[in-house]
């Protein structure tokens, strides 16, 4: 399946994660500059060795970016909301679920881990981010939130989407 990788692609992305990529089975994201962003893997890595992760952030702007947003408690805050906000936890299940469902198609590894947290908490945006723009808005609402702080800077139209819905969108607050 990684055949339909081109060279070129995983050249890119080697270059951008300062190492060969593994298992990569396509580019998931492309940023609108043209750089691959996301890479969907494999759920096992030619090794054999179980990788869970089915989208991993490649692009080093938007990994900065979820890096940042990390130090600066977002996970915290995220977290915190999935406690008291029913409606945001059982999208995130669902988010969970979908992504759960997508990797066993491809290669069951027997686990209902799939990654940053879900469904119960929030414990790396980096994998949030890469599940949100490898499926686009309405799919997993936290990593959705997180694109759309990333936005918020100098990122939109580069390495996310100028049509990106913001955080007052994507929580349906009037602007």
């Amino acid at each position: 399946m990684s055949s339909a990788v081109s060279q070129e692609d995983l050249d890119a992305v080697a270059a951008q994660l300062g190492r060969e990529p593994r298992g990569v089975l396509e580019i998931a994201y492309r940023s609108p500059d043209g750089r691959p962003g996301v890479v969907k893997t494999a759920p096992k890595l030619p090794d054999g060795t179980p990788f869970p992760t089915l989208y991993y952030l490649t692009d080093p702007r938007l990994t900065a970016e979820a890096s940042r947003q990390e130090s600066a408690g977002v996970m915290r805050e995220m977290t915190d909301r999935l406690g008291v906000d029913s409606d945001l936890a059982a999208a995130y299940l669902k988010a969970h679920r979908s992504y759960l469902a997508e990797r066993n198609e491809i290669e069951s590894l027997g686990t209902d881990f799939t990654g940053g947290g879900m469904p119960d908490r929030v414990k790396c945006l980096h994998v949030l981010i890469a599940h949100s723009l490898a499926k686009g808005p309405g799919v997993n609402p936290l990593g959705d939130e997180s694109v759309a702080l990333a936005a918020e800077t100098s990122l939109r139209g580069k390495a996310i989407p100028a049509d990106w819905p913001t955080i007052a969108e994507l929580r349906g607050e009037s602007a």
